[in-house]
């Protein structure tokens, strides 16, 4: 061996031993199948993590079952009835994994980045559920622009275990992958190359997969909410059952992300051709001319009176539903008041549920029928990112004339939420923040008393002198009804020759006894009101049939039967108005009532008032298509709008003489300027009284 051989092996032998020492501690490069396997397995991670985010129940929602939505039965169901929403989660969730990836180019690197973002959405959500009992939204956006100062004070009880919880359950992650990264060679590097070629091709691929995934969940999220969309019908394929009357439920059962992404971008309304600026300013001219001319035959002023919507949970006329017979009447008192005032039937849209939708027709004026069939639920997927929300209540001015009560969870519909943004200053109801004062039930009843409903309103009506205007939904007569009467003499039989079920039986007889209840309660709300020296109107209605009639409804034949309930308009002794009757009541919807209300009380009106009052001169009542059975909330049902004339008979479009085509076309120009057009009417005097 020579001098110089003997000086350099020792240093070969020394970075030999350095090179394995090197790799021993680098590890083995991970296989791609393996990148692969922990994909699915952090993309689970993630999902789970949103779905404890909402699996908070309320306590009286008996439809959120937190423990099996948000457990097992989220994932479950894909075995049990063949529901693949959770697996939809997974992809939408995975979508928005592989960019981050991408992006990034280190599996050990956007793994806990995604999962920060998972666990801090997580926390949020579950804020929100705690606090509101309500799901995040895309209209908390727009809050976080405005209001993230105040961030803080949405933090419940307790926040700072869970926000510990949150932050141990991530930092074990993080050390996790730490230690994989030392394992891994490859320390995550997803696409490698040294020369310049594969370099370019690795770029070219990390492009497309931030581009197709990318364009695959905007156009996804684009278009889920609109019926005959590929979006929608991939949704629906894969198990997405929208639960729009609860936007918590709705996250349980479809997963938080599904039912976030739906209600992004809604299509409200097709644009009429003729919208513009020049075409709102002749519109509201054009009514403005009839206000003038109606107001000069009105003596008195709207809101120089106190007035009560009262939506009556389910309320109708058991004996006219068709083939069934009851023994005795359950609505004798309704029936005589109906007989001395502006009365008659409502056209309903829907059957045994639907509730929010014409509680908004009665509170706006504006018509589900010229919406589109995409829209379901104005309250969940229009109201909140609303930038105008004219109301009937804000012609009584200041907040504080404006209440609304409800007992029963203040979350349901987002009522609590969108009430603020009507301009009601407190909305009284089980949960709170302003909690209901009278919440007496009827024997076994789960709900509260209409004659404790009317309790708690008529103490606010005396609170003051000062003329109001509240919004009463009661809650007595929900679904289900079983049995809940101890003492029910109501007897219900089938006059087709087939007898009822015995189910049916049951729940047709329960609901005889609970109108029956409501009938005497509301003849004794109306005697307490007549004693009061302020003026009173009160627009009763109820807003759609009970879905219990499963004999009738088989007959397509009965449906219009089964979409007309009552309503009335009366008026105390000090209103001076007792008594009237106008025309053209014996049909309506609930969008025309404040423009009958007006007429009732001999009232002045706005040009948007002096419209309505038009309007139904020529359609007394509108409603989009409806069906005999309980609706879901995947679409407005396939069919023609239903219009009726004086007479309850059914009308069609293409009939309509010129003067009623024009105002069903100012009707959706209005309407669409209101809700999702530029609001041209805002600065018109259009919403004004004189």
């Amino acid at each position: 061996m020579t001098k110089a051989t003997s000086k350099n092996e020792p240093i070969e032998e020394l970075d030999i031993a350095t090179v394995d020492l090197m790799a021993k501690k680098a590890g083995k490069e991970f296989p791609g199948w393996l990148y692969s396997v922990l994909f699915v397995l952090f993309d689970a991670v993630g999902v789970a993590a949103l779905q404890i985010g909402v699996s908070e129940s309320a306590t009286r929602v008996q439809l959120s079952n937190n423990m099996w939505l948000t457990g097992w039965g989220f994932v479950g169901k894909m075995f049990t009835s063949a529901n693949f929403v959770a697996v939809l989660n997974l992809i939408l969730w995975g979508v928005l994994y592989v960019i981050l990836l991408m992006l990034t180019n280190r599996f050990w690197v956007a793994t806990p980045i995604f999962l920060a973002v998972t666990f801090i959405v997580a926390v949020i959500e579950h804020f929100k559920v705690s606090i509101r009992y309500e799901a995040i939204l895309p209209s908390d956006l727009n809050f976080l622009k405005a209001d993230a100062g105040n961030l803080m004070s949405f933090m419940p009880s307790g926040a700072q275990w869970t926000i510990l919880i949150a932050v141990a359950a991530f930092a074990a992650f993080v050390a996790l992958f730490v230690f994989l990264n030392r394992l891994d060679a490859r320390h995550g590097r997803l696409f490698r190359g040294s020369d310049k070629q594969s370099r370019s091709v690795n770029a070219i691929a990390r492009l497309l997969l931030i581009l197709l995934p990318g364009l695959f969940f905007t156009l996804y999220s684009m278009q889920v909410s609109t019926v005959g969309s590929w979006a929608k019908g991939f949704a629906t394929v894969m198990g997405d059952k929208p639960s729009m009357w609860d936007s918590v439920y709705d996250a349980q059962r479809n997963g938080p992300l599904v039912a976030f992404t739906r209600q992004l971008n809604p299509k409200v309304m097709v644009k009429p051709d003729d919208y513009s600026e020049e075409t709102m300013k002749q519109v509201a001219a054009r009514y403005e001319k009839a206000a003038k001319k109606i107001n000069a035959k009105r003596s008195t002023n709207m809101t120089d009176s106190t007035v009560i919507y009262v939506l009556s949970e389910s309320f109708s006329d058991p004996s006219r539903v068709p083939g069934l017979k009851v023994n005795k009447d359950s609505i004798p008192n309704i029936r005589k008041i109906k007989q001395n005032t502006t009365s008659g039937l409502m056209l309903s849209s829907g059957y045994g549920g639907g509730t929010a939708n014409l509680e908004y027709m009665g509170l706006s004026g504006l018509s589900m029928a010229n919406f589109d069939s995409s829209l379901t639920s104005p309250y969940q997927q229009l109201v909140p990112s609303e930038h105008w929300t004219p109301t009937i209540n804000q012609m009584w001015g200041a907040s504080k004339n404006s209440i609304g009560l409800h007992p029963y969870e203040s979350s349901m519909y987002s009522r609590a939420t969108n009430y603020k943004k009507f301009g009601f200053s407190h909305f009284y109801t089980l949960t709170g923040p302003d909690v209901i004062s009278h919440q007496d039930k009827i024997d076994d009843s789960p709900y509260v008393s209409d004659e404790a409903t009317y309790q708690s309103t008529l103490e606010e009506v005396r609170k003051t002198k000062s003329n109001q205007f509240l919004q009463v939904i009661t809650m007595q007569n929900h679904m289900p009804y079983h049995d809940w009467y101890k003492y029910n003499d109501f007897k219900a039989s089938s006059t087709t020759g087939k007898p009822l079920k015995d189910d049916e039986k049951e729940s047709i007889e329960t609901y005889q006894k609970g109108a029956s209840l409501t009938d005497g309660a509301t003849a004794g709300f109306l005697a307490e009101l007549d004693k009061l020296d302020k003026p009173v109107t009160v627009v009763f209605y109820g807003d759609h049939l009970p879905g219990i009639y499963s004999s009738a409804s088989a007959d397509d034949g009965n449906s219009l039967a089964l979409h007309q309930t009552d309503y009335f308009i009366w008026s105390n002794k000090a209103s001076g108005t007792q008594g009237n009757k106008i025309d053209n009541a014996e049909y309506s919807s609930p969008n025309f009532f404040v423009a009958q209300a007006a007429e009732h009380m001999d009232a002045k009106v706005s040009p948007y008032l002096a419209f309505l009052t038009e309007m139904h001169s020529k359609i007394s009542a509108m409603e989009p298509p409806v069906v005999n059975n309980i609706q879901g909330w995947d679409r407005i049902p396939e069919g023609q709008n239903i219009y009726l004339n004086s007479k309850g008979e059914p009308m069609a479009e293409d009939d309509f003489d010129a003067e009623t085509r024009q105002l069903l076309a100012d009707y959706r120009l209005i309407q669409y300027d209101i809700t999702t057009g530029k609001n041209y009417l805002k600065n018109t005097s259009f919403m004004t009284l004189p």
